[in-house]
């Protein structure tokens, strides 16, 4: 694995840096970031920290577009697109769920992503029975995240109930269900596996919701994972605060800061739904914001209050939750752009000591991503998993631009087409913007939505 990448330009811990050598080391880590060296494997125009999407259910890729039309209700919202996605995701098999897995994963690494973490819920058969591994679906991301070679962090979800007023799980969500001792079976099945897998992958815990886990099951959850990551889905619907409230006579947020150990572990997904005071208080606390903007758009989750949640020192991530589209210089733009819009003035998530647009919002989601994933990356130092994205600056679209102009103009008049080469804990694994097993990856994933489309 060991490797020596020259780039014109990088944008390193300290900073852009012409004329830059980062050495990658046998153990998948950056070794050095030095000057010229006569020894190179790999050249490159520009070369930026990879990112790690925060938060994923790959599955929902392959009903992509398939709720787009409105329902028989006067209002389409996300709870009626939640019923769709139940009824698609009664058709998926292992197979299926690792088949869409490696494409998602491939497409995130092409789009410039170094990691992914998995929020994943869909843990059993359809009904709700067990498949004779209970970890038999997390395996299949585990199997996909190897082929892949993207950097993995799985966040298996405990999910016990239907709503806060204890009502059973139902229909689709029979797939995701647990109680605590099923779940803390499952946990530690999957703990036993991760040491048969690279070094770089993690495990983490995802309590669902306030909505679809108990106290008992937060408590639970969090003593099984005592380092982290903690993932958590917060105040994204007005209807799941309205339920919130009412139940625990505070807002999800309110209560989580006020209730649980929240702090540098915890990711926050979402949060679209808050108070000001929640909005200062998350910020405060060391948790990142795992933010989806074109999910959020998609499903008409409102728009996260990154101004302020930012001047209190709060910390963001960027995930493409449903992965209706997986595109990280579009996901920046819509973070970026709905502030503008809700505000009606420009260039928002910034700073005057950091006037650049781009470079302020892809350093903030690098650092944050890797926070919330509990990863070693996000930045270009000696030390830290070689996870790497450059971009092609021959193109006619970066042509002649340097440092903080390129990376903007990459972010708000671009695309991830200027994506070149990643790598992932020093894994090569995309090339010529091309994953290098795409054609197997899209081959089966063809076949798999054929069958699934015709069985629709």
């Amino acid at each position: 694995m060991a490797t020596t990448i020259s780039a014109r330009q990088a944008l390193t811990a300290q900073g852009w840096r012409e004329n830059v050598t980062v050495s990658i080391g046998d153990d998948g880590r950056i070794a050095d970031v030095a000057g010229e060296d006569t020894r190179v494997d790999h050249t490159v125009g520009v070369l930026l920290p990879g990112l790690s999407n925060v938060h994923s259910h790959s599955f929902q890729r392959a009903m992509a577009g398939l709720a787009e039309q409105r329902g028989p209700s006067t209002k389409d919202d996300f709870w009626t697109w939640r019923e769709v996605m139940y009824r698609f995701l009664e058709l998926l098999t292992p197979d299926d769920v690792e088949a869409i897995a490696a494409q998602v994963q491939m497409e995130m690494l092409e789009a410039g992503y170094s990691a992914q973490a998995e929020f994943h819920y869909l843990h059993h058969a359809p009904g709700g029975g067990t498949y004779d591994q209970l970890d038999e679906m997390s395996q299949r991301h585990f199997s996909a995240a190897d082929l892949t070679g993207i950097g993995y962090t799985h966040l298996p979800v405990l999910y016990m109930r239907g709503g806060l007023d204890g009502r059973a799980l139902a229909g689709g969500q029979l797939r995701f269900g647990c109680d605590i001792d099923r779940f803390e079976t499952l946990y530690s099945e999957l703990a036993a596996r991760l040491t048969d897998l690279p070094p770089d992958f993690t495990l983490g815990v995802a309590p669902h919701s306030l909505r679809a886990v108990s106290r008992d099951g937060l408590d639970a959850a969090l003593a099984l994972a005592p380092d982290g990551p903690i993932h958590i889905h917060a105040a994204e619907q007005v209807g799941e605060v309205r339920e919130v409230k009412g139940a625990l006579g505070a807002m999800p947020v309110e209560w989580l800061l006020a209730n649980m150990p929240v702090d540098q572990r915890w990711c926050f997904i979402h949060a679209t739904q808050m108070e000001p005071s929640e909005t200062i208080g998350l910020a405060r606390s060391g948790a990142v914001a795992g933010l989806c903007p074109l999910t959020e758009a998609n499903l008409g989750d409102g728009i996260f209050d990154g101004s302020r949640f930012l001047k209190h020192g709060g910390r963001i991530g960027i995930g493409s939750d449903s992965n209706i589209r997986i595109a990280v210089a579009e996901e920046l733009r819509t973070l970026e752009t709905t502030q503008r819009l809700r505000d009606k003035q420009r260039v928002v998530l910034t700073s005057d000591a950091a006037p650049s647009n781009g470079r302020a919002l892809y350093e903030r989601v690098a650092v944050g991503g890797a926070q919330a994933i509990g990863r070693n990356s996000g930045r270009i130092e000696a030390g830290a998993w070689a996870d790497l994205t450059a971009l092609d600056d021959s193109s006619h679209m970066l042509a002649a631009l340097e440092g903080d102009t390129m990376l903007d103009t990459w972010i708000f008049a671009g695309d991830d087409s200027l994506v070149c080469d990643v790598w992932s804990a020093g894994r090569h694994v995309v090339t010529n913007g091309q994953h290098v097993r795409r054609d197997a990856i899209v081959a089966r994933f063809t076949e798999t939505m054929i069958r699934l489309r015709h069985a629709l």
